[in-house]
């Protein structure tokens, strides 16, 4: 197993930062990482996920919800192919601090035959860096509504 996690502070309270997380129809306006999302946010409910990490080239896939905590947490999980060969549960915390602010927490728990590969490929990296940079223009549209 590997984990991919990513943290960033933003001055916006847990309910704003949800509201625009889980704004699909409007994701590819000014999310860099998550050029489209498709579905809603409720356990179950099958998405679909347009992802374009930095210095790769884009993929489209279809996870399942299998949480959706309001203004808690957002989590997914999404197969390549066939379980155990390449598992992503993908996830979204939200964590309140002091002064009206939250700590996001971005990442992701890789399992499966692949994700040796994807190290050495710098799938990795790459998938890390995107992470970064939907942190940094959550902040941003968070901070700004």
């Amino acid at each position: 197993m590997k984990e991919l996690r990513t943290e960033i502070e933003i001055n916006a309270s847990a309910e704003r930062v949800w509201e625009v997380l889980i704004d699909f129809p409007a994701m590819g306006e000014w999310n860099p990482f998550i050029a489209s999302l498709e579905g809603t946010a409720k356990v179950g409910e099958r998405l679909t996920v347009r992802l374009t990490p930095p210095g790769g080239g884009g993929m489209t896939f279809k996870p399942t919800v299998l949480r959706a905590d309001a203004g808690k947490e957002l989590r997914w999980l999404g197969r390549l192919l066939i379980r155990g060969l390449f598992d992503g549960e993908h996830y979204f915390l939200i964590e309140p601090l002091d002064g009206g602010r939250i700590r996001f927490v971005h990442g992701e728990l890789l399992t499966g035959l692949l994700v040796p590969i994807t190290g050495l490929l710098g799938v990795l990296k790459s998938t890390q860096a995107g992470f970064e940079e939907m942190n940094r223009a959550l902040k941003e549209r968070a901070e700004s509504g």
